[in-house]
């Protein structure tokens, strides 16, 4: 991580409507989106140093949190599918879940192709530990902010989150409606 990773690009650009007031999420380099992306990598970063102790990855942890939030149970595919990775990044991951002895896998009940996955006693500890360390480091990341200032937060991401979906169907549909343009898309 660069020292100041910290300090956000601003390059004022004028607003030739309003020439004295600067829109903030205009200056930021080399966007908004990119501001959203790198407060992803390091709000994970954190974690990740906060849960190394526990023996625990970037991996590993997310594996951990989203088996959890499933349930006990699920099957390999459905937590590939939950994370957005492939079955072979996920094995790999699970193996070493495995050689920890955090996690087990069983047959499930009726498709026997399918494996599941359970916590051991030894990773439902872990877990809590986990969680106990996401939990401080939020604490951490939201010092400044109140219970208002965090739900008005959680709500923009969910519209920017939804729009984006919107685009991406749009911009889908209007690429199978016009199948002679694919060359000259931008």
């Amino acid at each position: 991580m660069q020292e100041n990773s910290a300090v956000v690009d601003f390059e004022p650009r004028p607003d030739k409507s309003c020439p004295e007031e600067l829109h903030l999420h205009e200056t930021i380099k080399p966007s908004l989106g990119g501001l959203v992306g790198r407060v992803h990598r390091v709000w994970r970063t954190a974690i990740t140093i906060a849960v190394q102790p526990l023996g625990m990855t970037e991996a590993r942890w997310t594996v951990m949190v989203h088996l959890d939030k499933l349930g006990e149970g699920c099957t390999q595919q459905m937590l590939a599918s939950e994370l957005g990775i492939e079955m072979p990044s996920l094995t790999r991951t699970l193996n070493q879940l495995e050689a920890q002895q955090l996690i087990r896998r069983g047959a499930h009940a009726t498709d026997k192709r399918a494996r599941c996955l359970w916590f051991t006693a030894a990773g439902r500890d872990c877990l809590q530990q986990v969680a106990e360390r996401i939990s401080r480091v939020r604490s951490e990341l939201y010092v400044g902010f109140d219970d208002a200032d965090l739900n008005q937060f959680a709500e923009m991401l969910l519209t920017l989150e939804a729009n984006a979906s919107v685009s991406i169907h749009r911009s889908q549909a209007d690429r199978h409606a016009s199948p002679g343009d694919e060359g000259n898309m931008a």
